[in-house]
């Protein structure tokens, strides 16, 4: 499985007019000296400034129970459009966008393909085997895989550097996994144009990534993750909209095998490259998953 707006806006709009109608008031009145028969008097100690908690319940609730509706999917499949900004040579970031249509059966099969700004790719997991085939180049790299989804998407990652945007949807426990390292969730408001639904918005923070997302206000299913990494010095924003969502339904063994994919010519399953210095932050898209 991201501040509202409008509450923002009202409450820096109240403090600039404070501070205006103080700063007016100053200016036209001399200031009061006491008399005589007035005693001086000691300022009064200012009052501590309100803070809110860094965890507010409501954030709380809504991410809880978006994630015990995905965990307690038997069968899942949706779509998922990922846009991410990259660097561009003359300054401003370049927005890439992937589509993937992805399929799963808790707790070991999972598909997801892939095409869109780059070279398509689809992804099969059956309980025993990851296959990563690339149909355009007609290439396949396959590997043992553990026996469930998490563990088979850490294993992809550490060893082929492969991740999806949308993994805190799919592994087993969503909020279990961001609670591990939460810093911040405070709830937003609602929104009305996200998704084609009513959506509750939240924002948190957790793992060195700030996240606001949209979650159904009916049906707690995600409509749009948008996130942005703590160390990124160009921040660059990533965000995933869901939509066709489709729980519970029947999903046919095949769908988590490929007959192109197994007569296609076979490659290592490895790195594509040597990958950044260790101890450095990966970006959106290539980021560990939460099953660390």
């Amino acid at each position: 499985m991201m501040m509202t707006r409008d509450r923002f806006l009202r409450y820096m709009l109240l403090l600039v007019t404070c501070v205006l109608v103080t700063t007016s008031a100053g200016a036209q009145q001399p200031p009061h000296a006491p008399t005589a028969s007035e005693p001086s008097k000691s300022p009064a100690p200012a009052a501590p400034p309100a803070t809110e908690p860094s965890l507010e319940p409501k954030a709380i609730e809504v991410l809880k129970a978006s994630s015990a509706r995905l965990a307690a999917a038997r069968t899942m499949s949706f779509t998922a459009v990922a846009s991410y900004e990259n660097p561009s040579r003359p300054g401003p970031p370049l927005l890439y966008t992937t589509t993937s249509q992805v399929a799963l059966q808790r707790p070991d099969k999972l598909r997801v393909i892939t095409p869109g700004d780059g070279p398509a790719s689809e992804f099969y997991y059956d309980g025993k085997t990851t296959v990563a085939f690339m149909p355009a180049e007609n290439l396949v790299a396959v590997a043992d895989a553990p026996p469930t989804i998490d563990a088979a998407l850490e294993a992809a990652y550490r060893s082929a550097g492969i991740y999806f945007p949308f993994t805190d949807a799919i592994v087993a426990d969503p909020y279990g996994d961001i609670a591990k390292s939460l810093e911040l969730a405070f709830y937003i408001g609602q929104s009305r144009v996200v998704g084609g639904a009513t959506t509750d918005m939240v924002a948190y923070a957790s793992d060195g990534v700030f996240v606001q997302v949209w979650i159904g206000a009916e049906d707690k299913l995600p409509r749009r993750a948008r996130a942005v990494f703590r160390n990124d010095p160009l921040r660059l924003r990533h965000q995933v909209a869901f939509s066709n969502w489709k729980l519970g339904g029947a999903v046919p063994a095949a769908a988590f095998t490929s007959s192109r994919a197994a007569g296609a010519k076979r490659i290592p399953f490895a790195h594509p490259d040597p990958g950044p210095p260790l101890g450095a932050t990966p970006l959106a898209g290539s980021a560990p998953p939460k099953t660390q």
